[in-house]
């Protein structure tokens, strides 16, 4: 093989049989599996290699850079100062133990979300062993033939052999915006990159036709690959609320340092030591800092893009986990995502008789009722045509079952007609295709041209029954004769079939000796013979009826948005009960065209389907919806989509049936094409956002009850209730015990019955910030008072610190448990022994109890921290004091809930 002698510049001035000579590949039948395994050992996969991330010392250094955190280190460098060297040394050790978990959960956050990418596989169809396959990408090899078809991503530098109204944006490569005619015939050496009309490169996308290429490079020796040598993988983790964050701690930052100034004045007043003035400011300056809250809502995030992935759902884009809490309108297609995608035809209607189906699914069981091909041509024409005009295949599999290869409604076509005792392949033995026009949306059908005998050609054309219509004059009755053609009764026909939930295609043909050009749009605009129509049962998928209640419970319209005829998307609509009880309201792509702009608002906002609505009507609906104010998430498989879903808030592409240039435009991928899986993942999207907000409710009330406890001593002239190491500690242990288990909280069993959440409400809502006061105001008092009252009674400092330490840890404790799911779930669990107990709060708690026992009592600890050991009724007297947060969080959640 002499790939490696050809510099790539040249493969567009070498003719398509040369490249193939000189691949040591075959244009009819590819490599072989063995040539494929040998050059995939010898060339490696076919990815992307970009430039090497972070260092983990760089990301690691990264944890201090946090506005929070320069205040907790110039308090370390000023104790260091004063010698102050138990202070500071423990201020540093704090800090840095932060950052390793901020660092830990942050790598694996990364990790997750890098790993859930990668999981996104690009698969592309190729021939090998002269047969059609698909493969993931990246096992593709130097001399592979790639078919190609509109919406595919093209997988790597490939030598053009064969095309058919094939067009490719390159603009990603070239800049050039407007999609490239391609064409088989071999340029001059120097042509440029974006005139090379024979090649198509490495990350393009097909726009429309059909074509098939040799493989000359991959990975990086493509001509992406050179350029985008400076690429690199980004798995960035910010997100709106992450930002949002920065923002507020940026806030906080300043109100921590005014007070802390405020602080400092009284206390110089008070006292005439320098190092107690600077130690009391470092003490509020430290207990006011939530320094783990930045940590705890990236592992909240990454935590919910892992369970997202596990109910079907990859995350492209992190921002699509926060979208999701707020979304009002799903607009949904209907065949796959709402439906089984298990097509079969069930009525034939050819040569004026009406036939019914029998069987179910992709095997060829059943038969075609009253039916004998010898007596019925036009029957034998309407299905010959549907088994002609189609680009998939069945896969028979080892257990009798069959597989499908292609779309599934051309699999259903294959189907009735080995029913009915026809065989692809010796159908196309007996004419074989020509040439062919693939589907576009815009035109609505799909053709192809055969040779029936040396003398005359067949053009046989399948499409929706408007577009096969307005082009036919003539019709086949029922002896195969040509008459006039009933446009009425054709009409009422498919109606009928359209009105029991069948989607209706219709069939014609005509017949040409010559063609003086490749098959065009042009040759089928009039002259077409109609042969019949097929109407197919794809039933609503149980799973999708249950999720679409669920969505309307939660406050958030479904809309069907799909190609189909509108008479059968309303009767499946009417099936799903997408009204809520009311009448479908239906409309139609003509429909639309005509209506103002108000009025298609008006029916965009009023609308449950929308039927064979052109591209630019889905991304025009978007943007009505929009316009009132809906956060609108869109689902898409098709080129046609893409515009659709990049303005859509959510994106959604389909994992299984959806192109590359609709994964590429989607924030989100369905791995099963299922509408339950929106569902589930609104679901999970709500659940991050409500952890989200615990996580906050939790850890600030924590710091603010910290920070003015200092505050009120100050102002009081009380000696420090809690020193700044004990705060520290205070600190360190909620953040690990107590604030990430509130990232792992399951569902709650209300989240999809409240309204969806506004995307323009600040993080910290008046209702939070209420929260936060109240519950800071309650720790205040707890722990000022169980120190104040050991200073009365027992008059030992070290004692009364000791017992506030308690009293706060204790108070955290059982806000923690009123807030979670844990003690509910035990209800729950008695009412239903199936439902789960959400266990993980109870293990921070259990931690805390270990943790605060080693404080309180060991040695090393109380010299460390200066504590003493506590009595059993002192310790039992600090629990019992924080006890009353619970009926205040109770109090809170049933006057002024945050959720």
């Amino acid at each position: 093989m002499t790939l490696t002698n050809l510099s790539p510049q040249q493969w567009h001035a070498i003719p398509a049989d040369e490249a193939a000579r000189m691949l040591d590949s075959k244009l009819a039948l590819g490599l072989t599996a063995a040539e494929a395994q040998q050059r995939h050992d010898r060339f490696g996969a076919n990815q992307l290699v970009g430039k090497p991330g972070k260092s983990a010392w760089v990301r690691f250094l990264l944890q201090f850079n946090q506005p929070l955190l320069y205040i907790l280190l110039a308090a370390g460098v000023v104790t260091a100062f004063l010698q102050e060297w138990i202070d500071s040394g423990v201020i540093f050790g704090v800090t840095i133990i932060n950052a390793i978990i901020g660092f830990i959960q942050e790598s694996r956050a990364e990790s997750a979300i890098a790993a859930l990418a990668k999981s996104v596989t690009t698969e592309t169809t190729l021939i090998r062993d002269g047969r059609t396959q698909r493969v993931p990408a990246d096992r593709l090899v130097p001399g592979d033939l790639v078919e190609l078809a509109a919406g595919d991503k093209i997988p790597a530098d490939l030598r053009l052999v064969a095309v058919s109204n094939l067009t490719v944006d390159e603009s990603g490569l070239t800049g050039e915006s407007v999609p490239i005619q391609k064409d088989t015939q071999p340029l001059e050496t120097g042509v440029a990159l974006a005139e090379r009309t024979c090649m198509a490169y490495m990350g393009s996308l097909v726009s429309s036709g059909q074509g098939q290429g040799l493989v000359v490079a991959i990975a990086n020796a493509t001509e992406t690959g050179r350029i985008s040598q400076l690429m690199e993988q980004s798995t960035d983790v910010e997100t709106p609320i992450t930002r949002k964050l920065g923002k507020f701690s940026k806030k906080l930052l300043y109100i921590v340092l005014g007070l802390a100034v405020l602080n400092f004045l009284v206390a110089l007043r008070q006292n005439e030591s320098w190092v107690e003035v600077f130690t009391t400011t470092v003490a509020f300056a430290v207990a006011a800092i939530p320094e783990g809250l930045p940590a705890i809502v990236t592992i909240t995030l990454a935590i919910g893009v892992s369970r997202l992935a596990k109910r079907n759902a990859i995350v492209r884009k992190l921002a699509a986990v926060e979208t999701l809490g707020s979304t009002t309108v799903i607009c949904s297609d209907k065949t796959g995502t709402l439906t089984e995608n298990q097509m079969t035809v069930q009525a034939i209607f050819a040569g004026d008789r009406l036939y019914r189906v029998t069987g179910v699914g992709y095997n060829p069981d059943g038969e075609i009722l009253a039916a004998d091909l010898a007596t019925t041509p036009a029957l034998y024409e309407c299905l010959t045509a549907g088994l002609l005009c189609n680009d998939s295949h069945l896969q028979p599999q080892s257990d009798g079952q069959y597989t499908i290869v292609g779309d599934p409604t051309e699999a259903a076509l294959i189907v009735v007609a080995h029913k009915a005792g026809l065989n692809r392949e010796d159908s196309a033995a007996q004419m074989p295709r020509l040439d062919v026009i693939p589907f576009e949306s815009q035109f609505q059908y799909m053709a192809t041209l055969h040779q029936t005998d040396p003398n005359e050609k067949s053009i046989y054309v399948k499409g929706s029954t408007e577009a096969i219509l307005q082009r036919c004059d003539r019709m086949l009755d029922e002896h195969k004769e040509s008459i006039e053609i009933d446009r009425v009764q054709i009409e009422r026909q498919a109606d009928e079939m359209a009105q029991q939930g069948l989607r209706v295609l219709a069939f014609a043909t005509k017949s040409v000796t010559s063609l003086p050009q490749p098959l065009s749009h042009r040759d089928l605009d009039r002259g077409l013979v109609f042969l019949g129509l097929q109407g197919m049962l794809d039933p609503p998928r149980t799973a999708a009826i249950a999720a679409v209640r669920d969505c309307q419970a939660a406050g958030i319209k479904v809309k069907m948005i799909t190609g189909d005829h509108v008479l059968t998307a309303t009767a499946i609509a009417r099936m799903m009960q997408l009204s809520s009880g009311q009448e479908i309201e239906s409309y139609s792509g003509r429909d639309l065209s005509q209506m103002s702009d108000s009025e298609f608002a008006n029916a965009a906002a009023s609308g449950n389907v929308f039927a064979r609505v052109a591209p630019e009507q889905k991304l025009r609906l978007v943007e009505a919806l929009q316009a009132k104010g809906e956060i609108v998430a869109m689902t898409g498989d098709g080129v046609n989509d893409a515009p659709a879903l990049k303005q859509a808030d959510l994106g959604i592409a389909m994992g299984i049936t959806g192109t590359e240039v609709a994964k590429e435009a989607a924030a989100m991928i369905l791995t099963d094409d299922n509408f339950a899986s929106i569902a589930a993942a609104v679901e999970e999207g709500r659940t991050v956002y409500q952890n989200l907000l615990r996580a906050i409710a939790f850890a600030l009330p924590v710091n603010g009850g910290e920070g003015l406890t200092i505050l009120a001593g100050v102002l009081m002239g009380t000696a420090l209730p809690i020193l700044p190491l004990q705060i520290l500690w205070i600190n360190m242990v909620s953040a690990t015990a107590l604030t990430i288990p509130l990232a792992f909280e399951p569902k709650s069993i209300a989240v999809m019955k409240l309204p969806p959440r506004n995307p323009n409400e600040p993080l910290l809502t008046a209702r939070l910030l209420r929260r936060i006061v109240i519950i800071s105001l309650f720790n205040v008092i707890a722990v000022f008072g169980s120190f104040e009252w050991a200073q009365q009674t027992i008059g030992n400092i070290a004692l009364s610190r000791t017992m506030a330490v308690n009293t706060l840890i204790s108070a955290e404790a059982f806000y923690l448990l009123s807030i979670t799911q844990f003690v509910p779930s035990i209800f729950a669990k008695l009412r239903d022994r199936r439902r789960p107990i959400a266990y993980i709060p109870a293990i921070g708690i259990a931690a805390i109890l270990v943790l605060q026992w080693l404080f309180v009592e060991w040695s090393v600890m109380n010299q460390l921290f200066q504590t003493v050991p506590l009595s059993f009724d002192r310790a039992a007297i600090s629990v019992a004091v924080s006890l009353p947060v619970v009926i205040v969080v109770k109090l809170l959640d049933r006057f002024d809930p945050i959720e």
